[in-house]
């Protein structure tokens, strides 16, 4: 049943992988592709029918049980031709690539029940919508290594409305699945694909390390509900690049646990790296930070920004009783067109699991720092929200220019920073300029992010 290896696959499958070395390496930085993988079948082997009609669940299973025997063999490629394949979810397995066809288009079934119920994550408690478990998702893998989701820009399509209008009445008996969930897995490599209408959050990397998702396109109505593009959760070394999302939440939200579930896994996100990101949002962010932050998230770097037509561009979220923290983010060379409110952090966001957190546990917001950004039409610069004895603090601001249409321009309480170059000045919570001797107080990138971010524009001091 092996499939010959042809010079499309070649190309298609010489992705480029990523540096994966702790200290002081990029882990965007390109190493030695990958080779081919030796063993090759494709999905009409094992009687998949792409008409749109068939079911085609049992066919997805059996070959990549077939393939498993394979995973020690150099590993194994499951190809997808052309055709529209629907499917309920199946699994994925270690030293696999699932290769789509540039006509291939992988179809979630409308029926719930070919979306299996598992359980709550660890870091969660609970399905993140109701009590009790979760629909797993369409394409799903736990405990892996070595991973790539690839093709010629094939798509998979969650034919997520039905899911939606459940949510909108109330008729959803268990929280929404993802489009592709990867747990406890690492070396996984998503490229060259589009993802469309998932029922919930598209792409969920959670307690996963080495992640590349690059070259991704993902859509959905921008009134859909829940439908983040990229959303990586307790997870570690992350890099997404050239991709472009249009959907009805948070273009990317970096996650780490809800509550006191999450401050009890302590399972942070940190390493995160977000490079030449384009789209817009209905209801969310460019970049949004929480608000489900509990295990903490630290060292995230994001530049090369456009949003366009969105509610936000850049958002952290948090409330009492998350606790967690968030640090170390550094954020540049944003531009933004149509935007509601450019900057925000809001320290009273969203619902808790149960009645058991602790109202005590105080989120850390510290070295937030945003520099090299331009918007047009913006409606406010930015909404500033701390927490009472709970300060947000060296929230710097550097070289900003954005044209808003309401005033104030920005409205702050409990937060501390600084700010230099910023036009319509900020508020007086963040009016000292930042001098050489705030240094220190002001998150900066190592010498080696320096060359992710661009040079340094004229007059800007926030430092490097």
């Amino acid at each position: 049943m092996k499939r010959s290896i042809t010079l499309l696959d070649v190309l298609l499958v010489l992705v480029s992988f990523v540096t994966w070395v702790a200290g002081d390496v990029s882990y965007c930085q390109q190493k030695t592709p990958l080779e081919v993988r030796p063993h090759s079948v494709t999905i009409t082997e094992f009687g998949a029918v792409g008409d749109g009609i068939t079911l085609n669940t049992k066919a997805f299973h059996n070959a990549i049980f077939y393939l498993q025997s394979f995973a020690d063999k150099g590993g194994a490629q499951l190809f997808v031709p052309a055709g529209r394949w629907l499917t309920g979810g199946f699994v994925l397995i270690s030293h696999l690539t699932l290769l789509l066809d540039k006509e291939a288009i992988i179809l979630g079934s409308t029926d719930s029940d070919d979306w299996p119920i598992v359980d709550a994550l660890p870091s969660y408690g609970r399905g993140r919508e109701l009590p009790g478990g979760r629909h797993r998702s369409l394409i799903y893998g736990e405990n892996l290594v070595d991973v790539i989701i690839t093709g010629d820009n094939g798509t998979v399509d969650g034919q997520g409305s039905v899911w939606w209008n459940r949510f909108r009445n109330g008729t959803l008996n268990y929280t929404r699945p993802h489009l592709v969930e990867l747990m406890n897995s690492s070396e996984v490599v998503i490229s060259n694909l589009t993802f469309k209408n998932s029922p919930f959050w598209t792409i969920h990397p959670v307690y996963c390390s080495q992640v590349l998702v690059q070259n991704v396109t993902i859509l959905a109505p921008l009134d859909s509900p829940n439908t983040d593009g990229i959303d990586p959760d307790s997870s570690n070394n992350v890099c997404v690049e050239d991709c472009y999302i249009s959907t009805g939440d948070d273009l990317i939200s970096i996650k780490s646990g809800w509550d006191e579930y999450g401050i009890s896994y302590a399972s942070p996100s940190s390493n995160i790296t977000i490079r030449r990101l384009t789209g817009e949002t209905g209801l969310g962010a460019g970049i949004a930070i929480g608000s489900e932050m509990s295990g903490g998230i630290s060292n995230v770097h994001a530049d090369s920004l456009r949003f366009f037509n969105s509610d936000h561009g850049i958002r952290i979220k948090t409330a009492p009783g998350r606790g967690g923290y968030v640090r170390n983010v550094y954020i540049s060379d944003l531009t933004m067109t149509n935007v509601r409110i450019a900057i925000r952090f809001s320290g009273q966001f969203g619902e808790h699991p149960d009645d058991f957190y602790d109202s005590k546990a105080l989120p850390r917001i510290e070295k937030i720092s945003i520099k090299d950004v331009r918007g047009e039409n913006i409606s406010t610069a930015g909404l500033l929200e701390g927490l009472k004895d709970d300060n947000f603090v060296n929230i710097c601001l550097s070289n900003i220019t954005l044209s808003v249409t309401k005033q104030p321009a920005w409205n702050c309480s409990y937060v501390q920073g600084y700010s230099n170059l910023v036009s319509p000045r900020t508020c007086d919570l963040l009016g000292g300029k930042i001098y050489p001797d705030h240094v220190s107080d002001c998150y900066r990138l190592s010498n080696h992010l320096r060359s992710m971010v661009g040079r340094k524009k004229e007059g800007s001091i926030l430092p490097r």
